[in-house]
C-alpha cells in the first residue's frame, strides 16, 4: 500500500496563502487549527502529519510560520487524534541527544507510539546565531555530528530493556540489572545515559531523513527508517530511489526503507477549475518580491519582464554560475510546463521543486500510480498548497480514488507510526 503523510505548514505550502481572505492567519497560534488537521488527515487514514522546524524569525513581513513549537504541539495533537502518526524536525546541531532522546521518548508514551523524528543538520547562519555560533558549522561537520547523534540516541532508548519496568512495590519499580548506562564518549558529545525515561512503546520512534547532498544520502540509506524526498519528475525521483537503495544494501541493510517524495496538489472536478485555484494563489504573490527572489535564483534582473507573458530565455544549465540544484529545477520547469512569469512565481512559491499536479483526482492518482509502481515513490508527503482548503480536496476527493484503485487503505490495522509504515520494533 502506498504511505501518505500530511506535511502541515503555516496556512499552506503556498507563500501567498496567508493572503487569501479565506486563509487560517488568524488561527496559527490556535492549538485547535491543528488538532483539526491532523484529524482531517485521520479521516483520510494518512500515515502521519508532519511539523518542520525554524530557528529564526525570517522575513516576518512575508510571513513567518514558526509559530507553535512542534513537539509542544505534536503533544496536544496526540491527545486530539487516536491512530495517525506525529513526526516532528530535530535538528542534531541545535539540540543534544539526551534532550531530543527524553522529549521524543515521552511523546511516544503520550501518544501510545505514533512518534516520528525528522533529523536535519539545519541550514541557516541566522539560526545558528540563536544557538551560541558565530555561523553554521561546515557541511561535513554537521554530517558527522548528526551520525554520533542518532547513534547516542538510539542507545540511550536502549538503555531501558522492554520488561525493565517491574512495579514490585516490595522490591524493586524497575530492575536494576536492565537499566544500564551507555557511557558515550565522541568526537561531539559525552553522555553517561541511561535515559530517564523507560522505553518508548515502538521502541525507538521512526527515525525520518531527507537527505539530498552526498552525506545526506548516505545518512538517510544507513540510519533511516523512512525519507523526505525531492523531486520534480519521474526520472529525478527514480534517481534518488535507486540510489537510495544501492546505499541501503551497500551498508548491509535487508529491508526497504520508505521513500516518499513531496507532492503538491491542486484538485477539482475540472481540469480547468483545479488551473483557477491555482491562479487565485498565483496572483497574490507580492510581484516585486517575488520577481527579486526569481533574479537571484536565475542571477538575472527580473523585474521589467511581463508577468503574463512566456518567460525570457535563460542559459543553459553547463554556463550557469550560480547555485545550480534549483536553477536546474527552473530550467525543467520551463521545458516542460512553458509557463508565463506568473506561473513559474507560482510553481516556486508552492513546493519549489517538488511535483506538483494540477487537474482531476483521476489524473493525480493517475500520476502517483505511476511513480508508485515505477521505483519513483513509496509514497508522498503530500505538501497542500493551502490550509485546510487544499487537504480537504485530497481526502474527499483524491483518497478515494486511491482507495478504489487499492493502493491505499481504507482503515487502519495498527495503532503505531510503525505499523503503520510496515515497520518492525526493534528488539
Amino acid at each position: 500500500m502506498m504511505h501518505l503523510n500530511l506535511f502541515i505548514f503555516g496556512c499552506g505550502h503556498h507563500s501567498a496563502a496567508w493572503r487569501h481572505p479565506d486563509s487560517s492567519v488568524e488561527q496559527l497560534g490556535d492549538i485547535r487549527y491543528y488538532e483539526r488537521l491532523a484529524q482531517l488527515a485521520e479521516r483520510g487514514k494518512f500515515d502521519a502529519v508532519f511539523l518542520a522546524d525554524g530557528h529564526s524569525a525570517g522575513n516576518v513581513s512575508d510571513g513567518s510560520w514558526w509559530f507553535l513549537e512542534p513537539l509542544t504541539a505534536l503533544s496536544a495533537m496526540s491527545r486530539a487524534t487516536e491512530k495517525i502518526g506525529l513526526i516532528s524536525t530535530v535538528s542534531s546541531t541545535f539540540y543534544t541527544p539526551f534532550h531530543a532522546a527524553r522529549m521524543l521518548a515521552s511523546l511516544d508514551h503520550i501518544s501510545g507510539g505514533r512518534i516520528g523524528w525528522n533529523v536535519v543538520t539545519s541550514m541557516f547562519d541566522a539560526e545558528a546565531r540563536n544557538h551560541n555560533y558565530e555561523s553554521m558549522p561546515k557541511h561535513a561537520d554537521r554530517y558527522r555530528r548528526a551520525g554520533e547523534f542518532v547513534d547516542v540516541v538510539l542507545r540511550l532508548w536502549d538503555s531501558w530493556h522492554e520488561d525493565a519496568l517491574s512495579f514490585d512495590r516490595a522490591g524493586h519499580y524497575a530492575d536494576p540489572e536492565k537499566v544500564q548506562p551507555i557511557n558515550h564518549q565522541g568526537e561531539f558529545f559525552s553522555v553517561d545515559g541511561p535515559l530517564n525515561v523507560p522505553r518508548p512503546p515502538q521502541g525507538h520512534p521512526v527515525l525520518f531523513q531527507a537527505g539530498a547532498s552526498e552525506p545526506g544520502r548516505d545518512l538517510a540509506s544507513s540510519r533511516a527508517e523512512a525519507i523526505y524526498a525531492v523531486a520534480y519528475d519521474l526520472p529525478a525521483a527514480q534517481e534518488y530511489y535507486r540510489d537510495i537503495n544501492r546505499r541501503a544494501k551497500a551498508a548491509g541493510r535487508t529491508v526497504g526503507v520508505p521513500i516518499m517524495p513531496g507532492l503538491v496538489t491542486y484538485v477539482a472536478s475540472t481540469e480547468a477549475e483545479a488551473k483557477a485555484k491555482q491562479r487565485e494563489l498565483d496572483e497574490l504573490l507580492p510581484t516585486e518580491a517575488s520577481l527579486r527572489q526569481l533574479g537571484m535564483f536565475v542571477e538575472k534582473d527580473c523585474m521589467d519582464w511581463e508577468l503574463d507573458a512566456p518567460v525570457p530565455p535563460l542559459p543553459p544549465l553547463e554556463e550557469f554560475t550560480g547555485p545550480k540544484g534549483r536553477y536546474s529545477t527552473i530550467l525543467r520547469i520551463i521545458e516542460a510546463e512553458q509557463p508565463t512569469v506568473r506561473q513559474l512565481l507560482g510553481r516556486l512559491a508552492a513546493g519549489g521543486g517538488h511535483c506538483t499536479i494540477v487537474g482531476t483526482p483521476k489524473k493525480i492518482v493517475d500520476q502517483m500510480e505511476l511513480w508508485f509502481k515505477n521505483e519513483g515513490a513509496d509514497g508522498f508527503n503530500l505538501m497542500p498548497p493551502s490550509l485546510p482548503h487544499s487537504v480537504e480536496d485530497f481526502v474527499e476527493q483524491v483518497v478515494p480514488e486511491l482507495q478504489r484503485r487499492g493502493l491505499f487503505r481504507k482503515d487502519y490495522e495498527s495503532d503505531t507510526l510503525r505499523g503503520h509504515l510496515g515497520l518492525a520494533k526493534p528488539t
